[in-house]
């Protein structure tokens, strides 16, 4: 059986990219819906409208889980946010998240549960803060 002990001194860093990553990438979903930018067919959302409160909260916990400032509360409610869009959006369109369109919210649901759970990893600003539990 391969073993991927290897990775262990590096596990803080692989943290830290997938935090990074999914701040930013659920930075870039609030930034369509209320910013204009990147151009997108959701440029049109209001921002009382379901999706409105959803790009709020993208914009606000993206940004935050991205530079590691209250990572873990980011994290766990982004998770919630993706798993409540994948129940809202997806699920009434069938049960496979495959045929449903609805695999990605399903993998940003469970991989940033688990960034809640293991916490920020490297270069988080939380760990800049006194008596911060990030570990």
């Amino acid at each position: 059986m391969l073993d991927l002990n290897f990775l262990n001194p590096v596990r803080e860093w692989i943290l830290a990219a997938a935090r990074i990553m999914f701040g930013l990438l659920l930075l870039e979903h609030g930034t369509i819906k209320h910013l204009n930018f990147p151009e997108h067919p959701m440029n049109a959302v209001t921002w009382f409208q379901l999706s409105g409160v959803a790009g709020i909260l993208e914009l606000v916990f993206g940004t935050l889980l991205a530079v590691g400032l209250f990572a873990r509360l980011s994290a766990f409610v982004l998770s919630g946010l993706a798993a409540c869009a994948y129940f809202i959006a997806y699920a009434p369109k069938g049960f496979f998240p495959f045929l449903n369109g609805g695999e990605s919210a399903v993998i940003y649901a469970f991989g940033l549960l688990v960034l809640a759970a293991y916490g920020p990893g490297k270069l988080a600003l939380d760990s800049l803060r006194p008596g911060a539990k990030n570990k």
